[in-house]
């Protein structure tokens, strides 16, 4: 198969300051690639670009869906740690718990534990945990 892994992510963000802050407190590497328009978040090999407000409000800016808007995102996360430090993460950053833990099959077609949270702007996050 010529696709060979997942590379990146793009959504709409609304609160720049907000969500930088909670993905870095998650472990992210944040970096700003052309603030207010562009910045990113690093996790492995993989990562989330964030378009600030000023990029898809614009009405100029179109390498994006066009009925994106902040919140659309829905992104699951494997979590290398234990179910645990998960919980404690998650606890720091002070984000409520949607669902979970509840078993789900993961993209390796393994059951794991997943988590479920929602991120500053709205956006869905789960966690997975494998045994």
């Amino acid at each position: 198969m010529p696709i060979a892994n997942f590379d990146h992510a793009a959504i709409p963000i609304a609160d720049i300051d907000a969500m930088l802050r909670f993905y870095g407190a998650l472990g992210c590497e944040v970096e700003e690639v052309r603030p207010p328009l562009f910045y990113s978040v690093v996790f492995g090999d993989n990562k989330i670009n964030f378009h600030g407000p000023q990029a898809w409000q614009s009405g100029t800016f179109n390498l994006r869906g066009p009925t994106a808007r902040p919140g659309c995102g829905d992104f699951c996360f494997l979590w290398d740690g234990s179910a645990d430090e998960l919980a404690e993460t998650l606890a720091r950053v002070d984000a409520p718990v949607v669902e979970g833990p509840v078993p789900r099959v993961g993209g390796r077609g393994e059951t794991g534990m997943s988590t479920y949270i929602r991120d500053p702007d709205g956006n869905l996050l789960e966690f997975i945990v494998y045994p």
